[in-house]
């Protein structure tokens, strides 16, 4: 279904086959064709494969990506994918990744619509890619295991810490090898709240159902600046030691973060504790949002748009007593101006001319020590 979305997104058929051709995994026949599910009209993509009854580890699968013919960029990404199927797997049966047994993971279709995503993304020139609200089938799957109820467990494993959903619809909706191509490509990411859709692409499943259409649909979109965008995120938490505040704010920072504040707060049960609190760009926050949840105890994390005011201001350096200092310096309404001095500057400056940073801020602040421009 993803090849076929690819296909009706504008990856031409012939580099398709010509890209399999060069795989070097047999006499495999590509066939690409139209159907309609539900009314829309839909790519659709088969493999016909020769028969093989290999039972594959993860070491044979990665030897197969190893030897395509194809960039580094589009194995490395591949040789991700079946890694990240493997330690689902290897979680669910309680073994190593060394020891798990792919089957219908490490059948030859399933390594061709791995190599042939990830490859056909790229030469589609795709930069990114975003995920909605995965959906989940109901009923039950046979596998190699057994009877299993859906969503298989694989395929759960695989999309912890992204949004699904159940579809209402009988029959696996997504399977382990498309919840891990979906969760390596996108780790994640939320489709942007604002994008200009450039192209639609459908690719059609094997099954037609009647009730809705069984296909998958690729947007192709450019995503809109908004570097102007601002969020204010908050995490309260009881449960962690203040001493890890401190570089959790330092972290945020890091990721991207204008700003982060920590704020005493009375929490449910009288309990003390604190609010970790950023302003962060758009384009930052998902990151900041991760920060938070690697570097602190919340389990929960409030975000909202706002908008600010802000004054002109711009940096300048100065020097005193030959240590450069930055000052920033800004336009208030009405034409005035005021500055300070970087926080850094000033205690390095400090500990250089064996002073208080309170007594060089003072002097710095009363501009009769001899401070001029640096050259």
């Amino acid at each position: 279904m993803i090849l076929g979305g690819l296909v009706d997104l504008g990856l031409d058929p012939s580099w398709l086959r010509e890209f399999v051709s060069s795989l070097g995994l047999g006499a495999v026949d590509v066939e690409i064709d139209r159907t309609v599910r539900s009314g829309i009209s839909c790519a659709r993509v088969r493999f016909v494969l020769p028969e093989e009854h290999a039972h594959r580890h993860l070491r044979h699968v990665l030897e197969i990506v190893e030897r395509a013919e194809t960039t580094p960029a589009i194995k490395e990404r591949a040789g991700r994918i079946f890694r990240r199927l493997a330690e689902a797997e290897a979680a669910i049966h309680g073994t190593t990744v060394e020891k798990v047994h792919f089957h219908e993971v490490g059948a030859l279709d399933a390594i061709l619509d791995v190599l042939c995503a990830v490859a056909g993304i790229e030469e589609l020139g795709v930069e990114q890619c975003f995920t909605r609200t995965v959906a989940v089938g109901t009923g039950y799957v046979d596998i190699a295991h057994g009877r299993f109820p859906l969503p298989a467990p694989a395929t759960l494993a695989l999309l912890e810490g992204m949004p699904v959903r159940d579809s209402g619809f009988a029959g696996e909706c997504t399977t382990p090898t498309g919840a891990a191509i979906l969760a390596t490509l996108t780790e994640g990411r939320r489709v942007p709240p604002e994008v200009v859709v450039r192209k639609t692409g459908y690719g059609a499943g094997s099954r037609d159902p009647k009730d809705h259409p069984n296909c998958l649909r690729l947007i192709i979109c450019d995503v809109l600046p908004r570097a102007d965008s601002l969020f204010v995120v908050q995490a309260d938490m009881d449960d962690l030691m203040p001493e890890y505040l401190p570089p959790a704010q330092d972290a945020l920072l890091d990721a991207g973060a204008l700003d982060a504040v920590v704020v005493p707060v009375g929490m449910k049960k009288g309990r003390p504790g604190f609010r970790l609190e950023a302003l962060v760009p758009a384009p930052q926050l998902d990151g900041v949002l991760e920060t938070i949840f690697r570097t602190t105890s919340t389990i929960g994390i409030r975000y909202w748009p706002v908008e600010r005011a802000v004054l002109e201001r711009r940096e300048e350096v100065v020097e005193w007593r030959g240590e450069k200092i930055r000052r920033k310096r800004v336009v208030l309404p009405g034409g005035g101006e005021r500055s300070k001095p970087e926080y850094e500057d000033v205690v390095r400056a400090a500990a250089a001319l064996d002073l208080t940073p309170f007594e060089v801020r003072q002097a710095l602040n009363g501009d009769h020590l001899g401070v001029r421009l640096a050259d």
